[in-house]
């Protein structure tokens, strides 16, 4: 009886575990990954381009000088530059130029806008001049006053 039991549960097991149907697998590729939330920063190593862009499309400058040793930065790459609501609003109304003051060009542009703090934070016409200038971290809403004050600036001067 237990050699009747074993025979039957493993042709059970045997013909169970063999399948005549292949596999179907498609070769699509991945979704993209959604854009990234927050303010996009332009990459460059060098202001010109970034001052070129905000001629052509007709926006101000954002300029954030950081090192990579600076807490107050970390903090603003974490709690500031990626609230949505905020870089939707930074993305539509400046060019975001984000730069490492102690390497490639970044030592001479803070040298040029005399950054002796970091973070500092600028905003700029598209000819490169200073309209609003902050030493230090912010948040959110001092940064959008200060963006504000930056284009009623900008008008101003008839940018």
């Amino acid at each position: 009886m237990k050699k009747l039991f074993f025979a039957l549960s493993l042709l059970l097991y045997l013909t169970a575990c063999n399948s005549n149907k292949k596999a179907i697998t498609e070769t699509t590729a991945p979704p993209p990954p959604p854009p990234p939330k927050g303010v996009q920063f332009m990459k460059s190593d060098k202001l010109m381009p970034v001052l070129e862009t905000a001629k052509t499309e007709k926006k101000l400058v954002f300029v954030d000088f950081y090192t990579t040793w600076c807490l107050p930065c970390k903090l603003m790459d974490e709690d500031v530059f990626t609230d949505e609501e905020f870089g939707d609003y930074m993305n539509d109304n400046f060019i975001n130029y984000k730069i490492d003051a102690e390497k490639g060009g970044g030592p001479d542009l803070a040298l040029i806008y005399q950054v002796m703090v970091f973070p500092t934070l600028l905003f700029l016409d598209s000819e490169g001049n200073v309209l609003v200038r902050k030493d230090g971290a912010a948040y959110q809403t001092e940064l959008r006053n200060l963006a504000s004050k930056a284009q009623a600036e900008s008008q101003r001067s008839g940018e």
